[in-house]
């Protein structure tokens, strides 16, 4: 969601500041602002739309001289965007400044308080019933004001705080909404992502709940909600800086799409030891993945489709039983954990907030929790009993690509090393598994290669107002993601079905014209899914057709075929997602929409 970065330093605050926001545009906002003391006064500039708007307001921070500053990017919730809601907000003599992410769920019944002590409030946020609270409880003492705040806020938050009295300190406050910040040789920073600070330092420390920061040029403490003083260990980040830049692609997301082949290199290098599969951070020893008689995959959007597709994987790899759950329902189902299930939390982020919410319930329920993250010290890796990490590097598009591909691996490798150690595959199945998915980055190259092919086909349909994704088994699994991609990137309206479920209801929407994408990945399902290709198309659809070289007999049925390399059955969706990535992107591309940051979307979800 929103993007929050701080410094106090030796340096001028505000060029920082808006060098960390560029950094986190992928997140998403609708407007943006930054407050720069400059040893008289906090000054403040804000305006409603992109970053670049607000750097030429202040010619790149030279109008805004100062050496401790707070900044943000915001994604309206309470209020529209405008520059009066944007951030950050003052109290009433502008002596104190924040910035917010997050939601204050009990902010009408604050703000109704202090309305009758005579606060007035000029914007439709809740956050700036923050500065106003702050501005309450404030008799001189900073910290202790923070935390009387925190025992009276109900929600989410992240924030930065100056106050005009503490000229030289920079405080820092997170409850469920994600922070880190980090020591450079010139100062401090606070950010809401890592990307922001990689070009100052490479050593962060990973906020904790209820915890609060004070920082000045040279120095950083840390205290709990009591006002004890706490003892924290940061953490060494190893991304490449250049990995956060576009080297000269015309979009992250290009960008990403081509890392993939040497992302899911990396995630499954080191877990690979000869003939066998070697998670050392799953913590588990044989028997109790024995042990195992449920497996509970809780995700949200591109992850859960990760998910489900895990759960054809599992089941047919190692024969576990598996659930799978779209993470903002789960707690609401009352959900059944009995001994022996393990819940898999699979995030990119690892903050995302309705899966941080499902892995605290599921461990409130007794259950054992692994966690399948790509951000090392996130919030889902800390909290997990266990956490493996996709090492996809740093993902900047808000359309996943190379995040999701890695998540599909390392679910790849849990159902291999859980047959393995079940006795559900003899050790020539998992020499043929591991020969398949070492040729798996080979693979995607070749077909990311093919993209003029697609490109072309994709310029057909830039007008096309309805797109519908067909599969069954594990194919309707990956039609989810691929419907997901066009929709959230080009603004088309798209929807995937189980090929099956045509006829009870969809089939009824299909008219001369409509783009009908079918995945035909699975061998023993051909001859149903070419039934339902031959039902849409002689109904007047378009049928695009993702399938394995050699099945010729599709081309009977489709319009338009694009061919994926052999692989074994399980592996299939690794491949059958790339030409749908394309498809999405240069659809996205040619109707001229904001491939990397499309509308009303975030990156990280990181608030219900």
């Amino acid at each position: 969601m929103c993007g929050i970065v701080g410094y106090v330093g030796e340096k001028q605050a505000a060029p920082i500041l808006l060098d960390g926001l560029s950094k986190l545009e992928y997140r998403g906002y609708d407007s943006a602002g930054i407050a720069v003391y400059n040893g008289e006064e906090i000054g403040m500039k804000k305006s409603k739309g992109r970053l670049k708007v607000l750097s030429e307001l202040t010619h790149d921070g030279e109008m805004m001289p100062g050496m401790i500053g707070i900044g943000h990017t915001r994604w309206a919730t309470h209020g529209e965007p405008s520059d009066i809601n944007a951030h950050p907000h003052f109290n009433k003599d502008q002596s104190i400044v924040v910035v917010h992410n997050g939601i204050i769920e009990n902010y009408l019944k604050l703000k109704k308080k202090l309305t009758a002590k005579g606060y007035e409030f000029i914007s439709d946020t809740d956050t700036e019933v923050i500065a106003h609270l702050l501005d309450y409880y404030y008799h001189g003492n900073p910290l202790q004001t923070i935390t009387k705040i925190m025992h009276r806020m109900e929600g989410s938050y992240a924030l930065g705080i100056m106050f005009k009295d503490h000229p030289d300190e920079l405080y820092a406050v997170r409850k469920d909404s994600p922070l880190i910040v980090g020591e450079s040789e010139r100062g401090c920073i606070i950010a809401s992502d890592v990307p922001a600070v990689l070009k100052y330092t490479r050593d962060v420390y990973f906020i904790e709940n209820e915890e609060i920061v004070r920082m000045t040029k040279d120095s950083m403490e840390f205290f709990n909600v009591d006002e004890e003083q706490i003892e924290k260990e940061s953490t060494h980040i190893d991304w490449d800086v250049d990995a956060a830049e576009k080297g000269g692609y015309e979009h992250f997301m290009l960008k990403e799409m081509y890392e993939q082949p040497k992302a899911v290199t990396d995630t499954f290098s080191p877990r690979i030891k000869g003939n066998d599969i070697v998670i050392e951070e799953l913590g588990m020893t044989d028997e109790e993945i024995r042990a195992i008689r449920k497996i509970m995959i809780v995700a949200c959007g591109s992850a859960y489709h990760a998910g489900v597709t895990s759960k054809y994987v599992f089941e047919g790899m190692a024969r576990i039983p598996v659930e799978v759950d779209v993470a903002s329902e789960y707690r609401y189902r009352d959900p059944i954990i009995d001994e022996g299930t393990l819940v898999v939390i699979i995030s990119q982020s690892g903050e995302t907030a309705d899966s941080l919410a499902a892995l605290r319930e599921s461990k409130a329920r007794g259950a054992r929790v692994l966690g399948i993250v790509n951000v090392v010290g996130s919030s889902i890796a800390r909290e997990a009993d266990n956490v493996m990490y996709t090492w996809a590097g740093p993902e900047i598009a808000v359309a996943t690509t190379k995040a999701y591909s890695c998540q599909l691996i390392a679910m790849y490798l849990l159902a291999m090393k859980f047959a393995k150690v079940r006795g559900q595959v003899t050790e020539n199945e998992m020499k043929r598994y591991i020969e398949d998915m070492k040729r798996l980055p080979d693979q995607i190259e070749l077909l990311l290669n093919n993209q003029n092919r697609i490109q072309k086909f994709a310029n057909r349909y830039l007008a096309a107002r309805d797109v519908f994704f067909i599969g069954r088994g594990i194919d309707y699994a990956i039609s989810m993601e691929g419907s997901l991609k066009l929709k959230e990137i080009s603004y088309i309206h798209s929807e995937a079905y189980a090929a099956g479920e045509l006829k009870h209801g969809t089939i009824s929407l299909i008219e001369e014209g409509t783009l009908v994408a079918a995945v035909l990945t699975q061998e023993d399902l051909y001859k149903k899914m070419i039934s339902n290709m031959v039902e849409v198309r002689t109904r007047g659809a378009f049928v695009l057709a993702v399938t394995n070289e050699g099945n010729d007999e599709v081309e009977r049925a489709a319009d338009y075929v694009i061919y994926i390399p052999e692989t074994n059955q399980y592996f299939t969706n690794s491949l059958a997602i790339i030409p749908l990535q394309l498809f999405g992107y240069y659809i996205s591309v040619g109707r001229g929409c904001d491939v990397d940051k499309p509308r009303n979307l975030a990156k990280s979800v990181t608030v219900e």
